[in-house]
């Protein structure tokens, strides 16, 4: 297998209204046997990476580099890495042991190898009795499954998976997670895999790396991007339902800290407040995960909770275990809540109880920087 490297990579397009950068100083590094996933919007960049690395898109500056060795104008055949496209892209003239051989065949592989090589890899995704069909008698799973073993059968140095998933439905999307959990326990292959479903990327990934507009935002394990989202951004795109963001500022009154919005001020228990606070004055941002935020009780608050009264119902979602409750406080500001599967409001309305003891901060700029 193989480690991918890029250094300060930048990939622009030009044309009649100007020129786009798709990629934009891009510095990642992926271990050798690791399985990293790049996750963003629609548009941040990350099949142009992917693509960047196989070798089908050149990049504008920097370096890419497989297994340490620069790869900056390599041809794609020679770099030694298999790519699972969206499309599935299948010849639909051939069966499927024939569209899974093809590049063994085109590597000079002796039949023998070729058909032992084949069978396993059918084996081991299902689709032994698929064999002998055409791509047009498949459903899209089992198209689905041919693509990944076209790219299983090679024994590649790296894996290049661009939202292989995207068109199962739920019970084959969740069947093909576990098979690709078991190629790669069973490989130690290096993959790189492309997807903008979070939860796609949260059970699969050793890390993570978030793009936004071209650039890296962070590239940490699930957990860390869950609990210590680097910036605003982060915080809001990992998680679902979204982080609750909720702009105020922090200032020191006799030793403790606290928050204060248009809605009132609120005492910060002293683990959650930044080591280095912004100026007076400086507006910040106080981030809260749904399951922080919840319906206030008839038992009074504790000194690391503050409440919000008094916030209108706009929609609540029944999840089977739990609802998540959407709400508008006074001061306009959207908030999602979870609460118990047997809510119920009377009129409407309903408190809110936030739990500081797990706040976040970010800086109210461009960037979004966390500050705690």
């Amino acid at each position: 297998m193989a480690s991918v490297s890029l250094e300060r990579v930048s990939c622009e397009y030009r044309g009649q209204r100007g020129t786009v950068r798709a990629v934009d100083q891009l510095t990642l590094h992926v271990a050798d046997g690791e399985y990293a996933v790049l996750l963003g919007p629609s548009g941040c960049g990350k099949t142009t990476t992917l693509r960047l690395i196989a070798g089908l898109e050149s990049p504008s500056e920097g370096t890419i580099r497989i297994g340490g060795h620069d790869v900056n104008g390599v041809a794609p055949k020679d770099r030694d890495v298999a790519m699972v496209f969206q499309s599935y892209a299948l010849y639909p003239h051939m069966t499927v042991f024939n569209n899974l051989a093809f590049g063994l065949k085109m590597r000079r592989t002796p039949k023998e190898e070729i058909k032992q090589r084949v069978q396993e890899t059918a084996r081991r995704l299902g689709i032994e009795r698929l064999l002998h069909r055409k791509p047009a008698a498949l459903s899209g799973g089992e198209q689905q499954r041919v693509a990944l073993g076209r790219a299983i059968v090679r024994k590649p140095r790296l894996f290049l998976f661009d939202e292989p998933l995207s068109n199962l439905d739920v019970g084959l999307r969740l069947r093909a997670r576990a098979d690709l959990r078991a190629l790669h326990r069973s490989s130690n292959a290096t993959i790189l895999h492309v997807t903008h479903d979070q939860e796609e990327a949260m059970t699969l990934g050793n890390r993570i790396a978030v793009l936004r507009d071209g650039r890296l935002q962070q590239f940490a394990a699930p957990i860390e991007l869950y609990t210590r989202p680097a910036n605003r951004f982060v915080a809001a795109f990992i998680g679902a339902p979204p982080m609750n963001l909720c702009a105020g500022r922090l200032r020191r009154e006799a030793g403790a800290v606290g928050f204060t919005t248009i809605l009132g001020a609120w005492w910060l228990p002293a683990s959650v407040i930044p080591e280095a606070l912004p100026g007076d004055g400086e507006n910040v941002y106080l981030g809260l995960r749904p399951q922080h935020v919840a319906v206030a009780g008839a038992a009074s608050a504790s000194p690391q909770e503050a409440t919000l009264r008094g916030c209108e119902i706009r929609h609540i979602e029944t999840l089977g275990e739990h609802v998540n409750i959407h709400a508008v406080a006074p001061d306009k500001r959207a908030w999602i809540a979870k609460g118990p599967v047997d809510f119920a409001s009377q009129n409407g309305k309903v408190d809110l109880r936030l739990d500081l003891s797990h706040a976040h901060f970010f800086a109210d700029d461009k960037e979004g920087r966390r500050l705690n």
